[in-house]
């Protein structure tokens, strides 16, 4: 299989693909109604934006907005999908959540999706798979042309803390508390063809990689490759991968909005060109913004620096404000306060040693409905 053309996009649009979790209203559980979810939104809803679409096990689903200007259009888009969603969920019994991780499911209850690319993954990673009942947010971003989506993809690696620490909402995995902000990640770790795409500046190199991989036999396309971020040629955009799935669409949208910024801030400075050498930290700042989120470490790939990664977050978004599309002051206040949806599920968990409920208050906050009183 040969690399595809890079096709053309609006430069600085966006599109917001949210995985959520289905819950029983019993025990909020995660339940595998994802096959009724999607039969009734397309009997009641087939006019919505974007798409809506099954993931690996059958107790998840995946939303996608269409092509968007900017953070509020996103938001406008997934007010929409949302509504239609819990409208659907209500008609069923169910309940929809946010959060990067389920807080007490227990992976080897899961079930895989009736789709033949979802088993083949099953046959080729074992239990893997449906350990991957995990819940993540994808930001594309349109660029110019091949050349700028590869300058764009290792500029925003570079940032790639950033987006974990705003977005971490994962911190409970099969009931027990990770002391990690975004345990999520860890699970798509473990997967060999994650971590970061390589060091190359043009389509031309990047091709040329592409065929040396597919000649191995070990990739069939690009959707083999799990990288934190990745092309997508076929829609003009590069896909940013390392978002948790937030509690609520209002910060799903102001991270899509905090990306554009970063974006239009790019192409119009040429801040950096990237190396090789950016790379040297970059394992290092990932694991700090997972383990620690807000109060994590960053080293400074231009410099080696040492800073706390709030701050450093701070720093960019004071750069990149007159570059916005839209507005991300959610995200500041939260990076004021040190305060991200992981810190939000452990206050619900302190109010309550009950995971169960704590996975309803997710599910009230994503309709929002308010949060329970301490």
């Amino acid at each position: 299989m040969t690399l595809e053309a890079f096709a053309p996009s609006q430069p600085l649009t966006l599109g917001v693909e949210l995985e959520l979790q289905l819950l029983s209203t019993h025990d909020y559980d995660l339940t595998p109604y994802a096959a009724d979810m999607l039969r009734l939104m397309r009997q009641h809803h087939p006019d919505l934006p974007g798409t809506v679409v099954p993931e690996m096990t059958r107790s998840m689903i995946e939303i996608s907005t269409g092509i968007c200007q900017d953070g509020a259009d996103a938001l406008a888009q997934l007010t929409q999908i949302r509504n239609a969603l819990v409208a659907c969920a209500d008609k069923l019994n169910i309940a929809i959540a946010g959060g990067g991780t389920h807080p007490f499911q227990q992976w080897h209850e899961r079930r895989i999706y009736e789709k033949e690319r979802f088993h083949q993954l099953s046959k080729l990673y074992g239990y893997l798979t449906k350990q991957f009942t995990i819940f993540g947010q994808h930001v594309h971003i349109g660029c110019p042309d091949a050349d700028a989506a590869l300058l764009m993809l290792h500029r925003m690696s570079r940032y790639i803390p950033h987006c974990i620490a705003l977005s971490a909402s994962s911190p409970f995995v099969q009931g027990q508390d990770t002391a990690f902000d975004s345990a999520r990640l860890n699970s798509v770790f473990a997967f060999p063809l994650s971590g970061r795409a390589p060091c190359v500046l043009t389509w031309a190199e990047f091709g040329q990689y592409f065929n040396k991989m597919t000649a191995t036999g070990v990739v069939q396309g690009m959707k083999d490759f799990y990288w934190d971020i990745r092309p997508k040629p076929e829609f003009g955009t590069i896909e940013i991968r390392v978002f948790d799935t937030p509690l609520s669409i209002e910060r799903a949208a102001a991270l899509a909005a905090y990306v554009q910024a970063l974006g239009a801030w790019f192409l119009d400075t040429q801040p950096f060109t990237p190396c090789e050498d950016d790379y040297l930290v970059y394992t290092f700042n990932r694991f700090q913004a997972c383990r620690f989120g807000l109060e994590g470490v960053y080293v400074d790939p231009a410099n080696g620096a040492h800073l706390s990664l709030a701050e450093h977050i701070l720093r960019t978004m004071d750069t990149i404000a007159p570059y916005a599309h839209s507005d991300f002051a959610l995200l500041r206040t939260s990076v004021e306060q040190r305060h991200n949806d992981a810190h939000w599920l452990r206050e619900c968990h302190a109010h309550t040693p009950l995971l169960g409920e704590v996975s309803r208050q997710a599910a009230l906050r994503f309709r929002q409905v308010p949060p329970m009183q301490p």
